[in-house]
């Protein structure tokens, strides 16, 4: 089998040289994951529909394919090919955000998802979140480097633009995770001391606002604080944690993993807690861990502000997203259907997911002292 030398000048060759092969290292695992606790989770919903046992697998599959190409040729971009693609691909994908709540399909009281030419359904939002960060990260930089140019002003109206498609959805728990990836750029750029607790006082009132203003997000919250009501995905989440105790009960060998409906998708961390037990649930932490202290030990020696808030943008949406799909999962917080990276069953998730850790990747890559525009 052909190696490739240092010396190779290739495409193929500069990328790999350059690319941090431990992130995709690790994002490999997580897909490795992703295959086995799908393959586990789905025969009995597939079975229910007249499907295969294998049906969700093999559409996985099948998704998977395009979906590391995307990974792939995202990575071998450069900073500035990103923020044009990140900008042209926003323009597309922030109208059909606003026209969801028109147009979509609702599903369990939401709307957030759009049918195309009756073939396959996309998530909007999904793309939005490594987008807006990457466009966010570039208006920030140009606010800090351009007297008059007004990047804060459009940053703002970008921001509120997508918080309020959002709530128009409604989906409280995507609207906490843009703002928190948004404001934590804003501080890297240079938030004034006096806006943080102010942002920090907004935040806290959004919430109570939210509460009172969206039934379905105070129910979630009345559940969570009381412990009554309607929270049979959840103690059936945690059942599944104590029958698969250190070890696990060995993949495909779980049982309350079947009595849990959305054991493929937002509760897919059941299943690894049942089958393959604490140990190597740890393990899959770890790997999530693991992405985001090495992109972030990454930034060290990076002197380019926009390299450093987009990539920051980026680590804190990866990391932020599997800390609320967890948490909740473990009934730490509130139940949000919030995907787990590159395990949880969904294409819209695995393709945004695949474009930002693309982007994570091309960001990352050692680019020997060249400019920011190479």
């Amino acid at each position: 089998m052909p190696t490739l030398a240092r010396s190779d000048r290739s495409v193929l060759g500069h990328w790999w040289w350059t690319v941090d092969r431990w992130v995709l290292a690790a994002i490999v695992i997580l897909i490795g994951f992703g295959i086995l606790l799908i393959q586990a989770s789905t025969p009995a919903v597939a079975v229910k529909h007249g499907w295969s046992n294998f049906y969700f697998v093999e559409r996985h599959l099948a998704m998977l394919v395009p979906a590391l190409a995307v990974l792939f040729g995202a990575s071998l971009l450069s900073p500035k090919k990103l923020r044009i693609l990140s900008v042209v691909l926003l323009a597309v994908f922030l109208p059909l955000l606003i026209a969801t709540p028109f147009i979509g399909a609702e599903i369990k009281g939401a709307v957030r998802w759009i049918r195309v030419l009756g073939l396959f359904s996309i998530q909007p939002s999904e793309f939005i979140k490594p987008l807006f960060v990457v466009t966010a990260a570039w208006l920030f930089t140009r606010q800090c480097e351009r007297r008059g140019f007004p990047g804060l002003s459009v940053n703002i109206f970008l921001y509120l633009t997508i918080v309020a498609a959002l709530l128009m959805q409604p989906d409280i728990g995507m609207v906490f995770l843009v703002s928190a990836i948004w404001f934590g750029q804003f501080f890297l750029a240079g938030l004034p001391i006096a806006f943080i607790g102010i942002s920090g006082a907004v935040g806290v009132a959004g919430m109570f606002v939210a509460y009172y203003s969206f039934p379905h997000f105070a129910l979630r919250m009345d559940k969570f604080l009381s412990r009554t009501g309607d929270t049979y995905q959840v103690d059936r989440a945690l059942n599944a944690f104590a029958n698969g105790g250190l070890f696990g009960t060995g993949p495909g060998e779980g049982t309350v993993k079947m009595s849990i409906p959305d054991a493929h998708a937002d509760f897919v961390f059941a299943v690894a807690g049942e089958e393959l037990g604490l140990l190597w649930c740890l393990l899959i932490i770890g790997v999530f861990a693991f992405i985001v202290l090495r992109g972030l030990r990454r930034l060290n020696q990076e002197n380019s502000l926009f390299v450093v808030l987009a990539v920051s943008g980026l680590l804190i949406e990866f990391g932020l997203q599997a800390v609320i799909n967890l948490a909740s999962t473990m009934r730490l917080i509130p139940t949000k259907g919030m995907t787990l990276p590159f395990i949880s069953y969904g294409g819209s998730s695995l393709f945004a997911l695949a474009f930002g850790m693309g982007m994570l990747l091309a960001l990352t890559r050692k680019r020997f002292g060249l400019g920011d525009e190479d």
